[in-house]
Protein backbone atom coordinates (compact mmCIF):
# COMPACT_ATOMS: atom_id res chain seq x y z
CA UNK A 1 0.00 0.00 0.00
CA UNK A 2 1.44 3.34 -1.04
CA UNK A 3 0.86 6.59 0.84
CA UNK A 4 -1.71 7.53 -1.81
CA UNK A 5 -3.69 4.35 -1.08
CA UNK A 6 -4.01 5.17 2.62
CA UNK A 7 -7.30 6.88 3.61
CA UNK A 8 -6.80 10.62 3.93
CA UNK A 9 -7.69 10.58 7.63
CA UNK A 10 -4.85 8.11 8.28
CA UNK A 11 -2.13 9.75 6.19
CA UNK A 12 -0.52 11.74 9.04
CA UNK A 13 -0.37 8.58 11.18
CA UNK A 14 0.90 6.49 8.24
CA UNK A 15 3.66 8.96 7.31
CA UNK A 16 6.76 6.84 6.71
CA UNK A 17 8.97 9.53 8.28
CA UNK A 18 7.06 9.72 11.56
CA UNK A 19 9.20 8.71 14.57
CA UNK A 20 8.57 5.55 16.53
CA UNK A 21 5.65 5.38 18.95
CA UNK A 22 4.14 2.15 20.21
CA UNK A 23 4.68 0.91 16.67
CA UNK A 24 8.04 1.06 14.96
CA UNK A 25 8.17 2.32 11.35
CA UNK A 26 8.64 -1.34 10.38
CA UNK A 27 5.49 -2.30 12.33
CA UNK A 28 3.49 0.33 10.47
CA UNK A 29 4.77 -0.84 7.09
CA UNK A 30 3.74 -4.38 8.04
CA UNK A 31 0.22 -3.46 9.17
CA UNK A 32 -0.35 -1.08 6.26
CA UNK A 33 0.86 -3.69 3.79
CA UNK A 34 3.66 -1.48 2.50
CA UNK A 35 6.11 -4.33 3.03
CA UNK A 36 4.98 -7.79 1.97
CA UNK A 37 8.15 -9.90 1.70
CA UNK A 38 7.46 -11.76 4.94
CA UNK A 39 7.44 -15.51 5.37
CA UNK A 40 4.64 -17.06 7.42
CA UNK A 41 7.07 -17.48 10.30
CA UNK A 42 8.28 -13.87 10.19
CA UNK A 43 4.68 -12.64 10.01
CA UNK A 44 3.88 -14.59 13.16
CA UNK A 45 6.93 -13.15 14.93
CA UNK A 46 5.98 -9.64 13.82
CA UNK A 47 2.46 -9.97 15.18
CA UNK A 48 3.80 -11.35 18.47
CA UNK A 49 6.16 -8.38 18.87
CA UNK A 50 3.36 -5.89 18.12
CA UNK A 51 1.07 -7.55 20.68
CA UNK A 52 3.80 -7.38 23.34
CA UNK A 53 4.42 -3.69 22.65
CA UNK A 54 0.73 -2.85 22.88
CA UNK A 55 0.35 -4.76 26.15
CA UNK A 56 3.39 -3.07 27.66
CA UNK A 57 2.22 0.33 26.40
CA UNK A 58 -1.05 -0.19 28.29
CA UNK A 59 0.89 -0.98 31.46
CA UNK A 60 3.05 2.11 30.89
CA UNK A 61 -0.01 4.34 31.23
CA UNK A 62 -0.18 3.50 34.94
CA UNK A 63 3.30 5.00 35.31
CA UNK A 64 2.49 7.96 33.05
CA UNK A 65 -0.64 8.80 35.03
CA UNK A 66 1.13 8.54 38.37
CA UNK A 67 4.48 10.13 37.59
CA UNK A 68 4.56 12.16 34.38
CA UNK A 69 4.80 15.82 35.34
CA UNK A 70 1.81 18.03 34.59
CA UNK A 71 3.81 20.29 32.26
CA UNK A 72 4.87 17.25 30.23
CA UNK A 73 1.31 15.97 30.02
CA UNK A 74 0.07 19.39 28.87
CA UNK A 75 2.78 19.49 26.20
CA UNK A 76 1.78 16.05 24.93
CA UNK A 77 -1.81 17.22 24.48
CA UNK A 78 -0.92 20.52 22.83
CA UNK A 79 -0.15 19.59 19.21
CA UNK A 80 0.68 22.14 16.53
CA UNK A 81 -2.28 23.51 14.61
CA UNK A 82 -1.44 21.49 11.49
CA UNK A 83 -1.39 18.28 13.56
CA UNK A 84 -4.51 18.93 15.62
CA UNK A 85 -7.01 17.06 13.42
CA UNK A 86 -4.77 14.00 13.13
CA UNK A 87 -4.15 14.06 16.88
CA UNK A 88 -7.88 14.26 17.63
CA UNK A 89 -8.43 11.34 15.25
CA UNK A 90 -5.72 9.39 17.07
CA UNK A 91 -7.37 9.96 20.46
CA UNK A 92 -10.75 8.95 19.03
CA UNK A 93 -9.33 5.79 17.47
CA UNK A 94 -7.48 4.97 20.70
CA UNK A 95 -10.81 5.00 22.57
CA UNK A 96 -12.40 2.95 19.80
CA UNK A 97 -9.55 0.42 20.02
CA UNK A 98 -9.96 0.14 23.81
CA UNK A 99 -13.73 -0.23 23.57
CA UNK A 100 -13.45 -2.91 20.89
CA UNK A 101 -10.55 -4.69 22.59
CA UNK A 102 -12.32 -4.95 25.95
CA UNK A 103 -15.45 -6.57 24.55
CA UNK A 104 -15.84 -9.67 26.71
CA UNK A 105 -13.09 -8.49 29.10
CA UNK A 106 -13.69 -9.46 32.74
CA UNK A 107 -14.17 -5.78 33.69
CA UNK A 108 -16.69 -3.88 31.53
CA UNK A 109 -15.32 -0.93 29.57
CA UNK A 110 -17.85 1.44 31.13
CA UNK A 111 -16.63 0.51 34.64
CA UNK A 112 -13.01 1.19 33.71
CA UNK A 113 -14.00 4.44 32.00
CA UNK A 114 -15.95 5.54 35.07
CA UNK A 115 -13.09 4.68 37.42
CA UNK A 116 -10.54 6.39 35.18
CA UNK A 117 -12.52 9.63 34.95
CA UNK A 118 -13.05 9.48 38.70
CA UNK A 119 -9.32 9.15 39.36
CA UNK A 120 -8.62 12.09 37.06
CA UNK A 121 -11.20 14.23 38.87
CA UNK A 122 -9.60 13.35 42.20
CA UNK A 123 -6.22 14.34 40.82
CA UNK A 124 -7.64 17.69 39.68
CA UNK A 125 -9.29 18.29 43.06
CA UNK A 126 -6.30 17.02 45.02
CA UNK A 127 -8.66 15.00 47.18
CA UNK A 128 -10.05 11.48 47.32
CA UNK A 129 -13.32 13.01 48.49
CA UNK A 130 -14.02 14.25 44.97
CA UNK A 131 -16.80 11.96 43.76
CA UNK A 132 -18.42 12.11 40.33
CA UNK A 133 -21.03 10.16 38.40
CA UNK A 134 -19.91 9.07 34.95
CA UNK A 135 -22.61 7.90 32.56
CA UNK A 136 -21.74 5.86 29.50
CA UNK A 137 -24.40 4.15 27.43
CA UNK A 138 -24.31 2.67 23.96
CA UNK A 139 -27.75 3.07 22.45
CA UNK A 140 -28.06 1.85 18.85
CA UNK A 141 -29.78 4.15 16.40
CA UNK A 142 -32.87 2.39 15.14
CA UNK A 143 -34.76 2.68 11.91
CA UNK A 144 -36.15 6.12 11.14
CA UNK A 145 -39.08 7.28 9.05
CA UNK A 146 -37.37 9.35 6.35
CA UNK A 147 -40.64 10.88 5.15
CA UNK A 148 -41.44 11.97 8.69
CA UNK A 149 -38.04 13.59 9.16
CA UNK A 150 -38.26 15.41 5.83
CA UNK A 151 -41.75 16.64 6.73
CA UNK A 152 -40.40 18.07 9.97
CA UNK A 153 -37.62 19.83 8.07
CA UNK A 154 -40.01 21.18 5.43
CA UNK A 155 -42.26 22.56 8.18
CA UNK A 156 -39.20 23.98 10.00
CA UNK A 157 -40.09 21.88 13.03
CA UNK A 158 -36.41 21.54 13.91
CA UNK A 159 -37.06 21.13 17.63
CA UNK A 160 -39.11 18.04 16.82
CA UNK A 161 -36.19 16.26 15.13
CA UNK A 162 -34.64 13.87 17.65
CA UNK A 163 -30.91 13.35 18.04
CA UNK A 164 -31.36 9.78 16.83
CA UNK A 165 -33.18 10.93 13.67
CA UNK A 166 -30.60 13.63 13.03
CA UNK A 167 -27.61 11.27 13.30
CA UNK A 168 -29.25 8.65 11.10
CA UNK A 169 -30.42 11.24 8.56
CA UNK A 170 -26.95 12.78 8.23
CA UNK A 171 -25.39 9.33 7.80
CA UNK A 172 -27.91 8.44 5.09
CA UNK A 173 -27.31 11.80 3.39
CA UNK A 174 -23.54 11.27 3.21
CA UNK A 175 -24.12 7.81 1.71
CA UNK A 176 -26.07 9.33 -1.18
CA UNK A 177 -24.28 9.48 -4.55
CA UNK A 178 -25.50 13.05 -4.98
CA UNK A 179 -23.77 14.17 -1.78
CA UNK A 180 -20.65 16.28 -2.37
CA UNK A 181 -18.62 17.37 0.69
CA UNK A 182 -17.05 20.30 -1.15
CA UNK A 183 -20.25 21.82 -2.54
CA UNK A 184 -22.07 21.13 0.73
CA UNK A 185 -19.31 22.87 2.68
CA UNK A 186 -19.67 26.05 0.61
CA UNK A 187 -23.46 26.01 0.79
CA UNK A 188 -23.43 25.52 4.55
CA UNK A 189 -20.85 28.28 5.03
CA UNK A 190 -23.11 30.70 3.15
CA UNK A 191 -26.12 29.54 5.15
CA UNK A 192 -24.22 29.87 8.44
CA UNK A 193 -23.36 33.49 7.61
CA UNK A 194 -27.04 34.23 6.94
CA UNK A 195 -28.07 32.35 10.07
CA UNK A 196 -25.56 34.25 12.21
CA UNK A 197 -26.88 37.58 10.94
CA UNK A 198 -30.46 36.50 11.57
CA UNK A 199 -29.61 35.39 15.13
CA UNK A 200 -27.87 38.71 15.82
CA UNK A 201 -30.85 40.65 14.46
CA UNK A 202 -33.29 38.63 16.57
CA UNK A 203 -31.18 39.23 19.68
CA UNK A 204 -31.19 42.98 19.03
CA UNK A 205 -34.94 42.94 18.45
CA UNK A 206 -35.46 41.09 21.72
CA UNK A 207 -33.35 43.61 23.61
CA UNK A 208 -35.39 46.45 22.15
CA UNK A 209 -38.65 44.74 23.11
CA UNK A 210 -37.46 44.08 26.65
CA UNK A 211 -36.31 47.67 26.98
CA UNK A 212 -39.70 48.95 25.82
CA UNK A 213 -41.51 46.67 28.26
CA UNK A 214 -39.38 47.66 31.24
CA UNK A 215 -39.36 51.41 30.65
Amino acid sequence: MSQDDVPESLRPAADADRPRGILTPSDRDFLLGRKTDYTDHSKKQKRNRIRRRVRNAILDFSILFAYLEERDRKTVFDPDDDERDAYTQGITDMLAFLHLGTMGYHTPFKDMLSEGVGKAEQRLAGSNYRMVNVEFNVDPVGQIDVDEVIEKLENEEFAQVTDEELRAFVRLLTMSEEFSPESTREEIKDSVDQYTRAVAESAEARERSVEELTN
